[in-house]
């Protein structure tokens, strides 16, 4: 009987999903987050969950965990001092960067410009150069890159890049100076821009390499600290990182491309969702990720999260795939207040956090939340599940009620206007990643989890006219769910840089064929087997002389199928999509990608005892709230007594362990076979 442990640490709590690959038992457990070693938090929730399952540590088969770890070194600049080796002459590729300014028209003037990851005192030049073909113009001065080291060695340098002009053809450079890093600076990190980034264009290949070294001893220290105390806890499962683009990766992987899991925390919850999704049968879907600070949200079709090519962590944009996740400030710690200024009302991203909290949680919180307002509209009871979580109603009411007198309005009308800002909030957040893309958000569902997810989806799906809304089982742990449900994932790239009406399919799959084996081998390395590996190509391609492309998934027999023209027919159709617009210019092909992954484990989803269509079993009390301008009537129900196929009439409010999911009045809750709350319209609504 094997066992697969997903943990996704989070800034307040730690969630872990123990999950038996046989039968489809599941144990949730959640734990307080120990942000000065992230470690200590996470063996006292396995050590809990553990004891609660009834397993021993060595029972357990895979360690899947999504991590912020990388995120944060960015975030809070505690990433390693990095020294930059690059081609004489080109010293100042991470000072002129691409000469962007981000904001308005006056942003240049009030922008305060980042200082780079690789400071410039720490970026040194050694003579060598190669051609954009790939032969060397000029040969490496060995003496030159001694000396430039031991420079650096002496300016207490932690991390090494090495990121030479058109290395991404020819890195042979680049692998000479490894190697004598490795005489010169034993013990510090090297990386190496062909290694990271094979793909042209300078700045992004440097940036992506400087930003991999400056968290990788961070990440490295993090995760064979880890693996030692898990090792001690006699467990002695494969342990695997979750990626940015949502699959994952060897713990040994991430500790040498660290870049690749900048966004492994909110992946997590994309890749709960298709599993989520695949059971209940729903292909396309919205995600909503509400936490207490953030909602991230994120667009699945198909059963295929939509990918993007830059990761972008606070000032940071880095070239490495990630799931396309838009977050914005809207939680629900999310403070509302009145400014003077204006007097209209406003919510977020100011947030209250974990410390002091919402002002219901009675730690003392002053200033009125989301949270608050939900406790004060009814729609998050006071005494949760039978009272072995108490919130403060009255302490909630008298917060919001400052925004009442400052906007000259009812108490409940001021609490349901913090709750319809913040749902606008989410709701445009939404719009990015759907109407904005080209998507007709009514071809979707929309999922909420997260803390706060299940309690706003039902409103926001309103606003999308998605349907239904899902509150699926265990959202408060969803992220967890997906790292324990997600396969191994590994990627190359290679930049082919030439127009499409001067290319033969036979010498596009020649350059693909490489590159795939390239890709099983490093799975094969991390243990997955040769017949459970699959690959797939990805080819980006551009009209000429556009600087932006368009990544392109396609297959070897639809490639050989179809050829060339058949790919261009498919840029041409997506292009039309996104922008509206096709061009008469030749065709490029800029960039080839080829992905290689594991069997997704076939995880079942334990299916709930039938039930007669009457939740009355679930029943915990009569409530009362207030929605639509007045007070109703409502019933409060335990979701771990509900039963498929129980029909729930709004407004309604079903509590859990994780979460709480708001039916609202207008809209029909029914429970699906394996617990999936899926919420509708009624004829009326």
């Amino acid at each position: 009987m094997g066992y697969r442990l997903g943990v996704d640490v989070g800034g307040t709590f730690t969630d872990l999903l123990l999950f038996n690959e046989d039968t489809g038992a599941f144990w949730r457990h959640k734990t307080p987050s120990t942000p000065h070693d992230s470690s200590e938090g996470i063996l006292n929730g396995v050590e809990a969950i553990t004891q609660e399952a009834g397993v021993a540590a060595s029972e357990i088969e895979y360690f899947l965990h999504g991590t912020t770890v990388a995120t944060n070194a960015v975030l809070e600049g505690k990433g390693a001092k990095v020294g930059l080796i690059v081609t004489e002459g080109y010293r100042d590729v991470m000072q002129i960067a691409r000469s962007f300014v981000p904001g308005g028209l006056a942003a240049w003037i009030v922008w305060p410009k980042p200082q780079p990851l690789a400071h410039l005192e720490d970026t040194v030049e050694v003579p060598e150069r190669m051609g954009a073909d790939g032969d060397v113009v000029r040969d490496l001065n060995e003496d030159a890159v001694r000396a430039a080291m031991r420079k650096l060695k002496a300016q207490g340098v932690e991390a090494l890049t090495v990121s030479l002009i058109n290395a991404y053809v020819n890195g042979a450079h680049e692998t000479r100076i490894g190697d004598i890093a490795a005489e010169e600076l034993p013990n510090i990190p090297v990386s190496l821009s062909h290694e990271v980034l094979p793909e042209m264009q300078e700045y992004e290949r440097t940036l992506s390499t400087v930003a991999n070294a400056a968290v990788r001893p961070v990440v490295s220290n993090y995760v064979s600290n880890l693996r030692d105390k898990l090792e001690a806890q006699e467990m002695k499962g494969r342990l695997s990182l979750l990626r940015s683009d949502g699959g994952l990766m060897s713990s040994q992987k991430a500790e040498e491309h660290p870049v690749n899991i900048l966004m492994s925390g909110p992946a997590g919850g994309v890749t709960g969702a298709l599993w989520v999704g695949k059971n209940a049968g729903v292909k396309n879907i919205l995600t909503l990720d509400v936490g207490g600070t953030s909602t991230d949200v994120a667009l699945i079709e198909g059963l295929e999260p939509r990918r993007q090519r830059t990761t972008e962590v606070g000032h940071l944009s880095v070239r490495a795939s990630a799931l396309d996740v838009k977050t914005v400030g809207a939680g629900g710690g999310s403070i509302a207040h009145v400014p003077e200024l204006t007097g209209a009302l406003r919510v977020g991203p100011e947030s209250a956090g974990a410390v002091p909290g919402p002002v219901a949680y009675n730690k003392g919180g002053e200033l009125p939340t989301v949270t608050d307002a939900n406790v004060v509209l009814g729609y998050l009871p006071e005494d949760l599940l039978g009272g072995s979580f108490q919130l403060d109603r009255e302490g909630a009411k008298k917060a919001v009620q400052t925004i009442a007198d400052a906007l000259g309005v009812s108490l409940m009308e001021a609490a349901r206007g913090i709750i319809d800002i913040v749902n606008e909030n989410m709701f445009g957040a939404l719009r990015m990643i759907s109407v904005q893309q080209g998507y007709d958000p009514r071809d979707f569902a929309v999922m909420g989890f997260g803390g706060a997810g299940p309690l706003h989806v039902n409103a926001v799906a309103k606003l999308m006219g998605s349907w239904p809304a899902i509150s699926p089982v265990s959202p408060g742990v969803l992220c967890a769910l997906g790292d324990a449900t997600t396969r191994m994932r590994t990627e190359t790239a290679r930049s082919f840089s030439k127009l499409a009406r001067d290319t033969d399919v036979s010498e596009l799959m020649a350059v693909l064929d490489e590159m795939e084996n390239q890709t099983r081998g490093e799975l094969l390395a991390d243990g997955v087997p040769e017949s459970a590996i699959t690959s797939e190509f990805e080819v980006d391609v551009r009209y000429a002389g556009q600087a932006f492309e368009v990544p392109l998934t396609i297959d070897r027999a639809t490639l050989e199928k179809d050829g060339i023209e058949g790919l261009l027919a498919r840029f041409d159709a997506e292009h039309l999509r996104l922008f509206t617009f096709n061009m008469e210019t030749p065709h490029e092909i800029v960039n080839l990608r080829a992905v290689a992954l594991g069997i997704a484990p076939d995880l079942p989803a334990n299916e709930l005892p039938k039930g007669d269509g009457d939740p009355a079993a679930a029943k915990i009390r009569d409530h009362t709230l207030w929605m639509d301008g007045e007070e109703r009537a409502a019933v409060i129900y335990d979701r771990a007594k509900l039963k498929q196929g129980d029909i729930i009439p709004g407004p309604a409010i079903i509590t859990e362990m994780d979460s709480t999911t708001l039916v609202e009045n207008g809209c029909t809750a029914s429970v699906d076979k394996v617990g999936n709350i899926l919420i509708n319209l009624t004829e009326e609504g």
